[in-house]
């Protein structure tokens, strides 16, 4: 009985695929779900990845520009009131806000330091949510896709003992598919929650830093204007 038991389970397909098409469509529709997340998560990831970088470099090209010596107004002529670059669009925030603060006569209006100031930090504010933008995703995925390849996994587990009754049969046929099919939900679920929970924290702190230069810049550009403006 134990020989003919065992015959019949080797003849069970246990691969991915096979596991896959024999479960039941709501633990079908719990795995489908958690490989478009998986999927939906990398390409955040990914694209992240190649924008932070891209970010990084801008602002170490512009740094570089804004440190050589060359006149802020002729910095300013060069890249335009709207470059394409972060820490460009920064720079020409508090530029284009300086030029206006200035009276026919040459004077400055009254209140321009907290003006220029308040433009850098809305530049920086929009340059924050491109950063930050599709980071919740990859969040929200990481917290919740261990639960739902948990209900996978339970609702596998369920129709397994369902079947037990039926049959009214607990040897290793019976069991070992509806066991394996639930694991592999847990399974799916994991693989979708580590890389998201990895790669949210990794992005994260990136982002904060690359926000942090930013915000270093426009308090040394600000106190390079406020200079001028005591002169």
């Amino acid at each position: 009985m134990e020989a003919e038991t065992l015959a019949a389970a080797s003849e069970i397909d246990f691969s991915l695929l096979g596991l896959f098409l024999r479960a039941t469509f709501t633990v079908k529709l719990v795995m489908i779900s958690l490989l478009v997340a998986s999927f939906w998560s990398w390409s955040i990831i990914v694209q992240k990845i190649m924008q932070y970088r891209r970010f990084r470099a801008e602002a170490d090209a512009f740094d570089r520009a804004f440190w050589s010596g060359e006149p802020l107004d002729g910095l300013y002529d060069t890249i335009g009131p709207d470059p394409d670059g972060a820490a460009e669009k920064i720079f020409a925030a508090g530029m284009t806000e300086w030029r206006r603060s200035h009276r026919d006569d040459g004077d400055l209006i009254p209140g321009a330091t907290a003006r220029i100031d308040r433009s850098m930090d809305v530049a920086i504010a929009k340059e924050a949510e491109k950063l930050q933008k599709g980071l919740p995703v990859l969040a929200t995925v990481g917290s919740t896709a261990p639960f739902v390849g948990l209900f996978g996994t339970v609702f596998g587990i369920m129709n397994s003992f369902i079947e037990i009754a039926s049959q009214q049969n607990t040897s290793l046929v019976v069991v070992a598919p509806g066991i394996a099919e639930a694991l592999l939900a847990t399974g799916i679920g994991l693989l979708a929650a580590i890389p998201a929970v990895i790669f949210y924290n990794k992005l994260s702190a990136d982002s904060d830093r690359i926000l942090g230069g930013y915000e270093a810049f426009a308090d040394e550009f600000a106190t390079i204007l406020s200079r001028q403006l005591d002169s």
